[in-house]
Order: C-alpha cells, then sequence, then structure tokens
C-alpha cells in the first residue's frame, strides 16, 4: 500500500535541487573577491529539468512526468569565463538575484510539502480538529 504520493517526492527532489542550488550560489558569494574563482552553477537548471519533462512523449501535452527515482542527478559546473582584472567572473548582483529567487523556490516547495502533511494529519485524525 502506499501512503505517501509521487508528489510528496516530487517535493523533496525540488527541495534538494534547491538546497544544492543555495549552497553553489553561497559559495560563489563567498568567493566573489578570490583571484581566478570561476563561479559555479548546479546543472542542469530547473528550466532545462522542465524543458526536458514537456518534450517527453505524452499522450497530452500538458501531463507532466516525474520520475519516482529519490537520487539526485545534480552536478556543479564551472563557468570558465571572466569578468574581473583578476581573473574573477563572480557578478555579485547575479547571485545575490538568484539567491533571493531560489529562496522563494524553496519556501515555495515548503509550504506545498506542509500542506500535503496537513492534509495527510487531517484524514488520520479523520476530519476532527
Amino acid at each position: 500500500m502506499k501512503i505517501f504520493s509521487s508528489s510528496i517526492q516530487s517535493l523533496e527532489r525540488g527541495l534538494q535541487y534547491s538546497a544544492k542550488k543555495h549552497e553553489v550560489t553561497s559559495h560563489n558569494i563567498a568567493n566573489v573577491d578570490t583571484p581566478n574563482y570561476k563561479r559555479k552553477e548546479v546543472q542542469p537548471t530547473f528550466q532545462q529539468i522542465y524543458q526536458s519533462a514537456l518534450s517527453s512523449n505524452k499522450t497530452d501535452k500538458r501531463h507532466l512526468d516525474f520520475s519516482n527515482s529519490p537520487s539526485s542527478t545534480y552536478s556543479v559546473k564551472a563557468a570558465l569565463n571572466s569578468y574581473s582584472h583578476n581573473g574573477n567572473n563572480v557578478d555579485i548582483d547575479k547571485e545575490m538575484s538568484e539567491l533571493a529567487e531560489n529562496q522563494i523556490y524553496y519556501y515555495t516547495l515548503v509550504d506545498q510539502l506542509s500542506g500535503k502533511f496537513q492534509s495527510l494529519q487531517n484524514v488520520i485524525k479523520g476530519g476532527r480538529n
């Protein structure tokens, strides 16, 4: 018997992605003045994952296929271009923007996961408060 729906596993993977993105972005911010430091980014990006899900074969284009594999397939890649005279390519404004965007994404997922667990709790209690 399956108690939890696959949406909880999808939310879990989203939280794992967001945590990794936060770690990488924070590391980039911490090294903004480090000579020859190359910014890193999480691959694949959320947009790439979304596009991949949209392009797969479906009976209806509105259907998305989220696999139930709990393993993380995210990797960290370094960008090779340089913006600064010291060889550093970290743009602090871009990193802070990505950090804020990721924070909103994370809190949205946490809110959705909390709602799922509140629904389960309501079912367990039989609809009583």
